[in-house]
C-alpha cells in the first residue's frame, strides 16, 4: 500500500510540475530502497548527496521528472540498478554495463587478484581472460600491468562492444577476439589463463531472484538441462595445456559448491599444485592449478 500510494504520489506531482528535489526523493523512496532513490536522482539530475541536502526546493524539469519516473518504474520491477544508470565500479574503477554483459561482483575481484600476484612475478606476461564480459578482468589486469600482453575472448559481439569501450576509457590496450573460448587462438601460448566462465547449475532457484533474470543467461549459466554448471569449465580445463606455457597458472572462478569438483577437473588435466581461494564473504570462489614446468 505504502509503495502504490508513493507511486501515485510522484505521478500526480509529476502531472503538476514542478516537482522538487526534496519530493522527488521522498516519494520515490516509498517505492525502492531509499540509497536507490537517492542515487537515481542524482543520476538524473545531475546532481550529487549536499545539492539534496542544501537545495530539497530545487525543481526537476518536465524531463527529468519523466525520466526519473522511467528509472523508479524499472527498478520497481527489479532491473537491476547498474543497468539503469549504465555503469558498476569494479576493483576501484567505473566500467560500463548494459544488459548484454554481467554486472561486475565484488567477488570476482578475488580472481583479479590472485592473477596479479601471478604476474607480477613475470616480465612482460602474456595473459588471457577467456569469457572477458564487460573486460572488467582483462582492463583491470591491463592498467595494473601496463608491460602485460593481454588477449580477452568472447562469444558475443555485443559483450565485446562494451569491453572495448571500457578498455577506452581506462586507456588500456587489449586484443579481442571473438569466438567459442580458445577457437580464435590457434595455438597461442599464454603465461596465465583467467575466466570467470558460466557456472550457475540449469534450475539453481536465484536464475529467478536477485535481478538475475535480467541478466544474460548465457553468461550465467551453461544451459544444458539438468547440468550441473561446469560445461564451461571442463571446456576451459581440457583445452588449457594446449594455451598454457610449462609452469604457468590457470585460474577460475565457480560456485560455491564446485571447488572440490574444479580441482579434480585440473588434476585429470595434469594440473599441478591445485588449490582454492576463498571470498570475502568466506566462499569457496576461485580454484586453479600450475601446468608442470617439465610439460610439452
Amino acid at each position: 500500500m505504502r509503495r502504490a500510494a508513493g507511486r501515485a504520489a510522484f505521478r500526480a506531482a509529476a502531472m503538476t510540475l514542478p516537482i522538487c528535489l526534496g519530493d522527488a526523493w521522498r516519494q520515490a523512496a516509498g517505492r525502492i530502497e531509499r540509497l536507490d532513490a537517492r542515487l537515481l536522482l542524482e543520476h538524473v539530475c545531475g546532481c550529487k548527496q549536499a545539492d539534496l541536502i542544501a537545495h530539497p526546493e530545487r525543481a526537476l524539469s518536465e524531463a527529468q521528472a519523466d525520466r526519473f519516473e522511467e528509472l523508479l518504474a524499472r527498478r520497481a520491477a527489479g532491473e537491476p540498478f547498474a543497468y539503469l544508470v549504465g555503469s558498476a565500479w569494479f576493483c576501484g574503477l567505473e566500467f560500463a554495463v548494459d544488459p548484454a554483459v554481467l554486472i561486475p561482483r565484488p567477488e570476482t575481484e578475488l580472481l583479479v587478484d590472485l592473477a596479479a600476484r601471478r604476474a607480477a612475478t613475470l616480465d612482460g606476461p602474456r595473459i588471457l581472460d577467456l569469457g572477458t564480459g564487460s573486460g572488467i578482468v582483462a582492463v583491470t589486469l591491463a592498467r595494473r600491468f601496463p608491460q602485460a600482453r593481454v588477449t580477452a575472448v568472447d562469444a558475443s559481439a555485443a559483450a565485446l562492444e562494451v569491453a572495448r569501450a571500457n578498455a577506452a576509457r581506462h586507456g588500456v590496450a587489449v586484443r579481442f577476439l571473438e569466438g567459442d573460448w580458445y577457437a580464435p587462438l590457434a595455438d597461442e601460448r599464454f603465461d596465465l589463463i583467467v575466466s570467470n566462465p558460466p557456472y550457475v547449475a540449469d534450475g539453481d532457484p536465484h536464475l529467478s531472484s536477485n535481478g538475475l533474470p535480467f541478466e544474460p543467461r548465457d553468461a550465467l549459466s551453461d544451459g544444458i538441462t539438468g547440468g550441473d554448471g561446469l560445461a564451461c569449465i571442463r571446456r576451459i580445463v581440457a583445452a588449457a595445456p594446449r594455451h598454457l606455457k610449462p609452469g604457468r597458472c590457470l585460474l577460475m572462478e565457480h560456485g560455491y559448491d564446485q571447488a572440490v569438483e574444479v580441482r579434480k577437473l585440473l588434476a585429470a588435466s595434469g594440473f599441478s599444485e591445485t588449490a582454492s581461494w576463498r571470498d570475502g564473504a568466506g566462499i569457496w570462489r576461485v580454484s586453479g592449478g600450475r601446468r608442470p614446468p617439465g610439460a610439452e
